[in-house]
């Protein structure tokens, strides 16, 4: 009898382990965008299917976007998310239907933000510009514009300038592309 309940024991173990692993091999494994982990400091905006911002903000927390922002307050439609990274501006369209978020896989991006460096007098300026085939680089010194440079054709920025060494003060560097600014401010 000892014997008995030992075997059925282990039968019925077996059979628990068998049907979960039945149950979690006829679900389907989906991938999370990566736009769901951000970091704080990160910028985020929201905006509506005619451009309009809804939200603009910083993360506060480390973590899953849709855990940080409740996305079920939306009315439903097509909502544009734009995570503002260090060097790179990742783009993606959710859509909302009652009350569920939807990632719209076929609408991802990704935008290289340039990367400024200044060495001395030598402003050092690099993007990736897999969207873009212009690119326009300005530079002011107190407000006043004392050089323009446009870029045409290349799919990578990779340029050196130099600066008068006598003229210290306040610098701005910008680049436009794709109907967006970057700037960078900087001191000689």
């Amino acid at each position: 009898m000892k014997q008995m309940k030992k075997l059925f024991k282990k039968i019925l173990v077996v059979a628990v382990v068998l049907g979960t692993y039945a149950g979690y091999a006829s679900e389907t494994l989906e991938v999370v965008p990566t736009i769901n982990n951000v970091k704080k400091g990160n910028l985020i905006s929201v905006s509506d299917a005619s451009g309009q911002i809804i939200y603009s903000g910083r993360i506060n927390y480390n973590g899953n976007l849709t855990s940080i922002f409740n996305f079920n307050q939306l009315d439903d439609g097509v909502y544009k998310i734009e995570i503002n990274r260090d060097f790179v501006i990742e783009i993606n369209k959710i859509l909302i239907k009652d009350g569920v978020v939807t990632y719209l896989k076929d609408s991802k991006e990704k935008i290289y933000k340039p990367v400024f460096r200044v060495e001395d007098s030598k402003v050092f300026i690099s993007k990736i510009a897999f969207d873009s085939n212009e690119m326009t680089i300005e530079f002011y010194y107190e407000n006043e514009l004392i050089h323009t440079d446009t870029v045409k054709g290349n799919k990578i920025l990779n340029r050196i300038y130099k600066l008068d060494e006598t003229l210290r003060g306040d610098y701005t560097a910008t680049v436009k592309t794709n109907e967006r600014v970057y700037i960078e401010n900087f001191k000689l």
